[in-house]
């Protein structure tokens, strides 16, 4: 009886998480597809164009309304993401690596690690550039002090994804190398390595799109050259047109795109990683 109830209600509570989650990309969607080159956000639509595409990417004539000016935002967002990553990744990999083994003060360690994900992003933009200007005397870029800010922000997500991994990893595999005379870079680089690598994925995924959405810390730690998220927001502040939506729709579909390159790799990883445990099991 009672799982007769609760089925239902959960299925009514999905449904209804997924509607909250992803209606508002489908009313994007649809605000997206209003005639040009006039008009704000209009519902329902009189007539189905694709003009604002067609005008972010300058393929329409000269009008009121002018083009986003997220050409170099969008560039540097994706740029000072793929720092980020990279630099995210690699130190989430070296710091899980560390905590394979007990060492004195590793909770206090551990609890610095996270810490910059637990404090304020507002709080951490302005320390930052009140540290970069009035102690430091440098000046604020989104390639200087917003990178750090957005490594200290997304080191955390990275150091606990391969921390969770490495924690279920089979120390027998690298001991039968070790055995045999690698040495423990070799066996990190051929046979730690490809069995982690859907984790080190995971951490990339996660350090890159925090990193591209970042707000707050951005905010008071980027200067005078703005990254996507502000570029929006100064958008968005001054008048709102469909162009801005268009804009969303094809930003929400990259992150979809990003998110089936992940999904493929990762597939691809785990079945190589399934293949390898295979022959160490013949062997």
């Amino acid at each position: 009886m009672e799982s007769r109830i609760l089925k239902p209600v959960l299925a009514l509570y999905v449904a209804l998480f997924l509607l909250f989650l992803y209606g508002p990309f489908v009313v994007l969607t649809i605000l997206s597809f209003q005639q040009g080159p006039e008009g704000g956000p209009q519902f329902p639509i009189i007539e189905w164009s694709t003009y604002w595409y067609r005008q972010l990417f300058g393929l329409t004539p000269p009008s009121r309304i002018a083009p986003l000016p997220f050409g170099d935002a969008l560039i540097r967002s994706l740029v000072l993401a793929l720092m980020t990553m990279v630099v995210s990744t690699v130190l989430g990999v070296m710091s899980a690596q560390a905590f394979r083994r007990r060492f004195r003060g590793a909770s206090l360690v551990f609890y610095l690690i996270v810490l910059g994900m637990m404090v304020p992003g507002v709080l951490t933009g302005l320390g930052t550039s009140l540290l970069a200007n009035n102690i430091i005397g440098i000046e604020r870029h989104w390639y200087t002090t917003a990178f750090a800010t957005h490594v200290a922000y997304t080191y955390p997500f990275a150091f606990l994804v391969m921390l969770a991994i490495l924690n279920r990893f089979d120390d027998s595999v690298e001991e039968a190398s070790w055995s045999l005379g690698v040495d423990p870079w070799t066996t990190f680089r051929k046979v730690t390595f490809p069995l982690i690598f859907p984790g080190v994925l995971s951490a990339m995924l996660f350090a890159f799109t925090l990193s591209l959405d970042e707000f707050p810390r951005t905010l008071f730690a980027s200067g005078r050259d703005q990254t996507l998220p502000l570029a929006i927001y100064g958008t968005f502040a001054v008048e709102i047109h469909p162009n801005i939506f268009a804009f969303g729709v094809l930003t929400t579909l990259f992150s979809f795109a990003l998110l089936s390159v992940y999904g493929i790799l990762m597939a691809l990883s785990v079945r190589r990683a399934r293949r390898l445990a295979m022959q160490e099991d013949i062997a």
